[in-house]
């Protein structure tokens, strides 16, 4: 023990001295940067955990009926629940969602407003793909379902912007300056441009066996795992080991090498004064 401490001591003077100072910096930054990285990845994991657990127990639940009492349910907390729903679509208010693709082709989703049955309320429903080009002519009528209809769809939350960077929609000034091309469904500034109050939730329309045409309705991209996150933070620890282990035994070699340098050195300077003499 005492011998430990000795050499702990001897490397600690080493390893802050003058010339191994610059080093030693960054290694203890490196240490500090995947320790904090292993944590963040811990972090990740249990969100992970918590979205697989929030979703699996709305997945669970009957189908909701979006009518009635159920107006007044928290339906922000019911994402991922399936829902049916009532009512008239008002496409005079319709939206495309930019930036969608369907076998590696892009273009968008059509958002539509549905006058809930009995109701002030609307809600908007994502109804699924249609191409570029039909997007890019302006003219979405041929899309249109007229009359009462009836939606069978899951729950989805508002978003206001990218999970990662700034990207996100302006804020309409009013109902007669409308966006009809939107980055994400962001259902408080789309509510700022439409005469009636919306649903804070929007739904995404299921696939049916009997809708054969466009738009294309598709079901939400889940994953219910944990991923990769435990691994990750595995190695991130792993490399901070090997920086805290491995940067000491690096720092003891150079010394010791160095230290058996001179008396290498003078040993051969020895030998040579011995031949010499003996050549006398």
């Amino acid at each position: 023990m005492i011998r430990y401490s000795k050499w702990v001591n001897k490397m600690l003077r080493v390893m802050f001295s003058r010339k191994w100072l610059p080093l030693t910096i960054i290694a203890i930054i490196a240490i500090a940067g995947t320790i904090r990285l292993g944590i963040w990845q811990l972090d990740r994991l249990e969100q992970r955990r918590a979205f697989n657990s929030r979703v699996t127990a709305q997945l669970e639940q009957p189908e909701l009926l979006i009518d009635g009492d159920a107006l007044d349910e928290d339906l922000h907390s019911m994402e991922y629940r399936e829902v049916l729903v009532r009512g008239i679509y008002d496409h005079d208010q319709e939206i495309a969602l930019r930036n969608q693709h369907w076998s590696n082709q892009w273009g968008v989703h059509l958002v539509t407003p549905l006058r809930i049955n009995n109701s002030d309320f609307a809600v908007l429903v994502d109804r699924g793909w249609i191409p570029a080009e039909d997007f890019d002519s302006g003219d979405w009528s041929r899309f249109s379902e007229s009359g009462m209809v009836e939606v069978q769809g899951v729950i989805r939350r508002s978003k206001e912007k990218a999970d990662f960077g700034s990207r996100s929609d302006p804020v309409p000034a009013g109902s007669e300056q409308r966006l009809t091309a939107w980055n994400f469904v962001n259902i408080d500034s789309i509510s700022k441009q439409v005469d009636y109050p919306l649903l804070p939730v929007y739904v995404q329309q299921a696939p049916d066996e009997t809708w054969t045409g466009l738009p294309y309705r598709s079901e939400p991209d889940l994953e219910i795992t944990e991923g990769p996150h435990m691994g990750y933070a595995i190695q991130w620890f792993t490399f901070a080991v090997i920086i805290a282990v491995g940067y000491p035994i690096l720092v003891q070699r150079r010394v010791k090498t160095k230290e058996k340098a001179p008396r290498h050195a003078e040993g051969i300077s020895a030998e040579v004064v011995h031949d010499q003499t003996g050549a006398n």
